[in-house]
């Protein structure tokens, strides 16, 4: 892993960041010899999945869903 001084990094930021991003190898930020951060290439982006039609497939219909869930009767009699 490559080695670079804080001040080193401060002067040189973007294009150490680009060289991570070009090379995908990480470096170590040093300040008096001792480390303080590692700058390491990003991961892949994940992928969004489209919210339409996540559900598909899940439902189950277990009955009639065509007729009426009362009798017949029933509405003429609640109607009145």
């Amino acid at each position: 892993m490559e080695e670079v001084a804080i001040s080193e990094f401060k002067a040189k930021c973007l294009a150490l960041l680009a060289q991570v991003q070009k090379t995908k190898k990480p470096i170590r930020i040093t300040r008096f010899g001792k480390p303080v951060a590692d700058v390491v290439p990003a991961a892949p982006a994940a992928r969004k999945r489209s919210w339409l039609g996540s559900m598909a497939g899940t439902a189950e219909i277990v009955g009639d869903i065509v007729s009426p869930v009362i009798d017949l009767n029933d509405i003429e009699a609640l109607r009145d």
